[in-house]
């Protein structure tokens, strides 16, 4: 039987939009210019850097299962000098974490006192696990919640009253706040913006900046030591290269830190305008994809 050029030629436009119809993307990579990307592609960008943000939606399966690949990719390209932090442990339990990694302690007590999140099983005991297995330094860069109260209720200056072991939890003080941040902004708005002075949405905003500003100076501890850090954390602590990002800046000028943020989208088709620019890359999944919690 024989076909003609244009009877060939639907046969293959028919056959790629079936294929198209059958393709199922867990999710799309896209830089912040919204140009897709492979993992490959962006990962030969990541290996350069000193500091990767990872900004995730904390119910979301498709961000830590990346988390997880991306650490192990990483750590590869710089065994030896590589570390994971991370915004779910607080700065105070470093020690009962670090007597897990090292197998001193077992895992049921390490779960019972290091506080952890309450998808902490499903969502970051794997990378745990694997910074456990291969040895690997892993932060905790979160201030401890008592503090962050402390300014919610009182605003940054409560700070000042801590002792001197307190003090080795926080970053360094006094902390300086950008209000003019979107982030920031965006917060307040949230709150309710007032111009009379320390009131309760200013504090949370301050609240915010503390914890931004610790995270970025126990990410700065493992830089200077020689390491490139991988950091877990909620996407709103980096998008817009802003809260960590910017506290990252103001201590190391030339320091390389890219970003990655998650997304839902109805299509993963191609990015949308409102998230291009959030990141260096960005981590396109469904909408209707399945929450962990």
């Amino acid at each position: 039987m024989k076909y003609n050029f244009l009877t060939l030629l639907f046969i293959a436009i028919t056959t790629i939009a079936m294929a198209q119809k059958k393709d199922k993307p867990a999710y799309r990579l896209f830089t912040a210019e919204g140009k897709s990307i492979s993992y490959g592609k962006m990962l030969n960008e990541l290996e350069k850097a000193d500091v990767v943000l990872f900004g995730e939606q904390h119910n979301n399966p498709i961000a830590h299962w990346l988390q997880l690949e991306l650490a192990k990719d990483l750590h590869q390209a710089n065994t030896g000098k590589f570390a994971i932090g991370a915004e779910m442990f607080e700065t105070d339990v470093q020690l009962v974490l670090n007597e897990f990694l090292a197998g001193q302690v077992p895992e049921k007590n390490f779960e019972q006192e290091s506080r952890p999140w309450p998808n902490y099983a499903t969502d970051y005991r794997p990378i745990v696990r694997y910074a456990q297995e291969q040895k690997l330094p892993f932060i905790a860069t979160n201030v401890p919640r008592r503090y962050a109260a402390m300014v919610s209720g009182g605003s940054l200056a409560a700070l000042e009253s801590l002792s001197e072991e307190a003090k080795k939890y926080i970053a360094p003080l006094p902390i300086t706040v950008d209000m003019k941040l979107s982030g920031y902004k965006n917060m307040l708005s949230m709150f309710g913006s007032s111009t009379h002075g320390n009131t309760k949405s200013l504090n949370i905003v301050q609240a915010q900046a503390l914890k931004d500003a610790t995270m970025a100076h126990f990410i700065l501890g493992q830089v200077r030591q020689g390491r490139q850090v991988l950091h877990l954390n909620g996407a709103y602590h980096s998008d817009n290269f802003e809260g960590i990002g910017w506290y990252l800046k103001q201590e190391q000028p030339q320091l390389n830190t890219l970003t990655i943020t998650t997304v839902t989208q109805e299509s993963v088709e191609s990015l949308a305008n409102e998230h291009k620019k959030k990141a260096d890359f960005i981590l396109v999944v469904p909408a209707t994809m399945t929450k962990t919690y």
